[in-house]
């Protein structure tokens, strides 16, 4: 092959292969409502309420167990939402009222529920917010809410 042929060669292949991963992240920028643009929509409109519990206690008391955790799970979070949801492990930082950065193992509780019922869901995720404060000296308890589709 001679030398010009071999460098056009080699710059349409650099060129399609450094332009193959722009076109997988385009994908990945998809709005949610896909069927809006011809795309096929799956599942019913619903609501993702995330959760973030920390363990560490800011009075210096014993961080709250994994036993202690799902326990409240238990009692608190399954008897409002008996239909499932789902419990991630996690490492969070957040800072606290002191302007300290607090680094401590946490818990993200992901709920799903119809968009119609986020009005009548939304006092029962307060009451879990609330109780788990409470009962944990916590400063706060975050929530993530976002639209979403889903399909059982």
């Amino acid at each position: 092959m001679k030398p010009r042929v071999r460098l056009a060669a080699v710059g349409a292949a650099f060129a399609l292969a450094a332009a193959t991963p722009v076109a997988a992240y385009a994908a990945l920028d998809d709005p949610p409502d896909a069927a809006g643009s011809g795309a096929v929509g799956r599942g019913k409109p619903y609501v993702e309420t995330r959760l973030f519990f920390g363990t560490e206690r800011p009075d210096g008391g014993p961080p709250v167990t994994e036993k202690q955790f799902l326990a409240f799970v238990d009692r608190r979070i399954t008897p409002r939402f008996p239909s499932g949801l789902t419990i991630h492990d996690g490492r969070g930082q957040w800072r606290d009222q002191n302007g300290t950065i607090e680094r401590e193992r946490s818990y993200e509780v992901v709920l799903l529920y119809p968009a119609s019922e986020a009005g009548a869901q939304d006092p029962r995720i307060e009451r879990i917010r609330t109780a788990y404060e409470r009962q944990y000296a916590q400063e706060s308890v975050a929530r993530a809410d976002a639209p979403a589709r889903v399909d059982f």
